[in-house]
């Protein structure tokens, strides 16, 4: 009994001394060996334990193999009845920022600061850095001489494309950099939903799209916006459409406009109590009289309707005057009497004659007029 409580305290301790050293080490990079491969987990030895490596947490393109060496994130560290318990990632984004700290002393430094990351892990990543000193090229600083420090990086993470790219406060030229290595024509923001609608050349389109989308997705994430490609021919035809639906809209609102001013009836005028002069044009009103005073009654006010009167004093020409068109008998009259023929005997003959003295004294009366 003695026996089994010693060794059960010496595990205990053991436990506890694993446990306070690594988890001091979380959030941190590690190197270990790969031990054995159990339904899809890697377990990986890191020298006093063993960490687990899940499937979620593997990249996809890499193949591992017992006795392979590897650098490992390791993400979390947990206290458990079996002794401690840690897990490793190989595809988180803290991984590469680890990496780099590694290989470039200026972010160790903290002379070059990495602002952001997007990391499709085994795929392509997109990093973000600035400069903290005045003199510093923090992408020749990342690179290297002739690229060495970032193909250690791309090695190590088994052939991952990384872009190093420089960071700016003014968003639409991070967004433009982001963007690379498509050129981009312009770019517009709407700050209200985070939008960025960026216009690039039309054979550039796939470019700036890339493979499934992976492009764009990944300077959407490293930016933070969300970003909306168009291609330089769709974007002016927008504008044009914009345009037409900017006038039709104008003329619309013009239309609606006079149609309401055309259907807006007409103010009554009040008319004051005080008499006109005939020099108001209004003819039959009476000359001005003197307003009551003391007892009379002052009369109510009243509204009338301006009349339209026949303007009698104009001229009138010959054209205006309505001719009297004879009818067919008085025609026939005039007919019979230029040949010659005597009509004065028939009763028929006397209501033309008739007829033709009415007509005679309409045309009198017009010239008279």
């Amino acid at each position: 009994t003695a026996k089994q409580v010693i060794l059960q305290r010496l595990h205990e301790a053991e436990h506890s001394a694993i446990f306070e050293e690594y988890a001091d080490k979380e959030d941190d990079i590690i190197t270990g060996l790969v031990q054995r491969i159990e339904s899809g987990q890697t377990f990986v030895n890191l020298g006093k334990t063993e960490a687990i490596l899940p499937v979620s947490e593997q990249m996809r393109t890499e193949r591992y193999r017992v006795g392979q060496r590897l650098k490992v994130y390791i993400m979390q560290v947990a206290q458990t009845t079996k002794g401690p318990r840690v897990v490793v990632s190989r595809s988180h984004p803290n991984l590469l920022r680890r990496l780099f700290e590694l290989e470039v002393p200026e972010v160790f430094s903290g002379a070059v600061e990495l602002k952001s990351i997007a990391r499709e892990a085994g795929y392509r990543s997109k990093v973000a850095f600035a400069a903290r000193q005045e003199g510093i090229d923090p992408v020749g600083c990342c690179v290297g001489l002739r690229g060495i420090r970032i193909q250690n990086i791309v090695n190590e993470l088994s052939g991952e494309k990384i872009d190093v790219i420089m960071w700016s406060p003014d968003h639409s030229v991070f967004i433009t950099k982001a963007l690379s290595p498509a050129q981009i024509l312009s770019v517009t923001l709407n700050n209200e939903g985070r939008i960025a609608t960026v216009v690039v050349p039309d054979r550039q389109l796939s470019l700036a799209i890339g493979r499934e989308g992976q492009n764009a997705r990944l300077a959407a994430k490293l930016t933070g916006w969300r970003i909306d490609i168009k291609s330089a021919s769709v974007a002016e035809a927008e504008k044009v459409a914009e345009a037409k639906l900017l006038i039709d809209t104008e003329e619309k609102e013009e239309v609606a406009v006079e149609t309401a001013i055309e259907k807006e009836p007409l103010a009554e005028i009040p008319v004051t109590t005080e008499p006109l002069s005939e020099s108001a044009g209004i003819p039959g009103d009476e000359a001005a009289k003197p307003t009551p005073t003391g007892e009379e009654a002052t009369p109510p006010p009243t509204f009338f309707e301006p009349q339209v009167t026949e303007d009698t004093s104009r001229l009138r020409f010959a054209e205006e005057i309505p001719l009297s068109i004879p009818t067919k008998p008085g025609t026939k009259s005039k007919k019979k009497k230029k040949k010659g023929i005597h009509v004065k005997e028939s009763a028929e003959d006397g209501i033309r004659i008739r007829k033709s003295h009415r007509e005679s004294e309409a045309t009198s009366e017009d010239e008279e007029y």
